[in-house]
Order: structure tokens, then C-alpha cells, then sequence
């Protein structure tokens, strides 16, 4: 197990207006909105989500850091947890020809507007109750989503995830190290529902028995 940085350098590309954030809209009112999980979110106003988020290669080099850290074999399995568009998972085919990828989202939007290469292979559901046995994939991630969950639905992911994967795993969530990064992500965050600092994710982990490794983006 070991805190491991894939993903804050991607975090950091885009600029953001903490305060504006709380004043510019009712954001209650957007958080509501963003966590119907649809259009609003995904493909709406930025003030409720993403404001776009289509297909432009940024998760290519995330997936060949992992696959490169992880030794992943050609022909492996990849469970991603959270997938949203697939993009990720899409990324890991180009560099692993053979690998078979399995993604699962709460939003059936974005499933029905993933990337048509993956979509056959991904799914509508919870990831406090993965629909697969134990044991089945060599590699599973979740990047930015189980701090989406309630706390009782957060340990039954965090141990939902150690249980399906045969050989390695890798979570990521916000979080934060300072009074300043916790300010940033309370102002900024629209769906998250647990706040934690990393040393208490990293207790949760132990407590559930989650063997595998994590990250965190930090809102500086």
C-alpha cells in the first residue's frame, strides 16, 4: 500500500475562482442539480459540473503511467469504478491491445454518451455493491468518485473494490492538507459527501482491509 500521484498535475490544469463559486449562483441549488448525475452535469453549464467534458486524449498519459507502474500485462482485466465517459478505460485498449476493460457509473448519462469504442463494456450501478465475484480483475481503479458516497456507502466501495480485484488496485479522491485546501474544496465541490483529510482516508482504508494504493487531488 502507498499514496501514489497519477493524477493532481492533470487536477492542475484548470483554473479555478474558489470564491466565485459561492457567489456567482445558489450553489445548494447547483449541487442538487449536478447530483442527478445527467446532461446538467456532464455536458451543462459549468456552474452545475463539468461544462463539457467530451474526448481530448488528457487521460492517455494516466493510463500508460499505470499501466507502466503496474506491469500490466497486454491481455489484462480493468475494472474502472466511477468510469463516467469511459475515456480512461478507452486510453487503456490503445496501449493494451488485448486488455478486456469493465467500467460502472452511477450516471446513465454518461454511459449513453461514453466513448462508442468502450461502451459495450460499461454499465449503470453502485460501487458499494460491484456486480462481479471475487477476485475477477487484475487491476481495478476508481479515480474521483468514492467521495461522492456516504460514509456507510463508502466503506462497503472501499471493500467492494479490495474484493474484486485480483491483483492490484488504485483509488483517488479530493481531499486536503491545509485549513486553506479544505476552504478551496468546500467552495468548489458540488458532490462531495465526505470530507476527509488524508490521514483519515488512509485510516478508513486500514480499517476496511483495502490492500491496494491511493491518491488524492488538492485544491491549492
Amino acid at each position: 500500500m502507498a499514496e501514489i500521484n497519477f493524477i493532481q498535475a492533470l487536477h492542475n490544469r484548470t483554473s479555478r475562482n474558489y470564491v466565485e463559486r459561492v457567489t456567482s449562483h445558489d450553489k445548494a441549488e447547483c449541487a442538487e442539480v449536478a447530483m442527478r448525475w445527467g446532461e446538467d452535469y456532464w455536458d451543462g453549464d459549468r456552474c452545475f459540473g463539468y461544462g463539457g467534458y467530451s474526448y481530448d486524449g488528457r487521460w492517455r498519459p494516466i493510463a500508460e503511467a499505470m499501466a507502466e507502474h503496474y506491469d500490466l500485462a497486454d491481455d489484462c482485466s480493468i475494472l474502472d469504478v466511477g468510469c463516467g465517459k469511459g475515456y480512461l478505460l478507452y486510453e487503456f485498449t490503445q496501449i493494451l491491445p488485448r486488455c478486456r476493460v469493465t467500467g460502472l457509473d452511477i450516471s446513465d448519462y454518461a454511459i449513453t454518451h461514453s466513448k462508442g469504442e468502450v461502451r459495450p463494456n460499461l454499465c449503470q450501478g453502485t460501487a458499494a455493491n460491484l456486480p462481479w465475484p471475487d477476485g475477477h480483475f487484475d487491476f481495478v481503479v476508481s479515480l474521483g468518485a468514492l467521495h461522492n458516497l456516504l460514509v456507510q456507502d463508502l466503506w462497503s466501495a472501499v471493500a467492494e473494490i479490495e474484493r474484486v480485484g485480483r491483483s492490484h488496485k488504485y483509488i483517488m479522491v479530493e481531499s486536503y492538507r491545509t485549513e486553506q485546501e479544505k476552504a478551496n474544496l468546500l467552495y468548489w465541490q458540488l458532490t462531495c459527501r465526505a470530507f476527509h483529510r488524508t490521514d483519515e482516508w488512509e485510516w478508513i482504508y486500514r480499517k476496511v482491509g483495502y490492500t491496494g494504493d491511493w491518491g488524492y487531488i488538492f485544491f491549492e
